[in-house]
């Protein structure tokens, strides 16, 4: 009995990888890069008057959005998180006109994040949205749109968030880096806000 349990378990986990292999790869041909340089392009014109990018996430996506504002920062952009639902409840006020929003959701359709993506336009702030659905509220709110969809979460349940996290993340490294490239960042720039930790040592080591 325990044996066959195992025999299971490696099955589930390598159709698991499987899965989860063949949907980024599919998804990594289909990104539109011209897309991407929109938003670059966007967040560029907004920092020259003094604008702020700010990413904002509910659920799993909320997770994503402080790690991409942690990315952005330390690699020349500063982002500042932005909390999906506490937006409606004052603290939209760290959002200026001018300044851009980067809004994550996988069906796009979350109803905390319609009612905060409606105030921040209102407040004249610009929107780049990153989703699955190409036909969502989120597509049709955002200024920029950075599809991020998946066929499969990479499971038998299909639910949970695997595959779709993954694929908002890498949309946006992939924005970061193109910033970080606009910027003309190099590793002195970066040690200043990276001294700490292995990734500083190797800088200032030369490695």
């Amino acid at each position: 009995m325990i044996s066959r349990r195992i025999h299971l378990m490696e099955n589930t986990l390598s159709e698991f990888l499987d899965n989860i292999s063949n949907e980024l790869s599919e998804f990594i041909a289909s990104i539109d890069e011209t897309s991407i340089n929109k938003a670059c392009e966007l967040i560029l014109e907004a920092e020259k008057n003094h604008g702020r990018v700010h990413v904002t996430g509910i659920g799993k996506p909320g997770h994503v959005s402080g790690y991409i504002s942690s990315l952005l920062s330390s690699t020349g952009t500063s982002a500042y998180i932005l909390h999906g639902t506490e937006a409606v409840h004052g603290s939209s006020g760290q959002v200026v006109e001018g300044d851009v929003v980067i809004a994550i959701s996988n069906s796009g359709e979350t109803q905390e994040l319609k009612a905060t993506l409606k105030t921040l336009k209102v407040n004249g702030a610009k929107i780049i949205g990153v989703s699955g659905n190409e036909s969502s509220f989120l597509k049709n709110i955002s200024d920029i749109f950075l599809f991020a969809g998946v066929k499969q979460e990479g499971d038998c349940l299909n639910k949970a968030p695997r595959a779709s996290i993954l694929a908002e993340t890498i949309i946006l490294q992939s924005l970061s880096v193109v910033l970080q490239y606009a910027k003309g960042l190099n590793t002195q720039q970066y040690l200043k806000w990276h001294p700490a930790g292995s990734l500083g040592k190797s800088i200032r080591e030369g490695i």
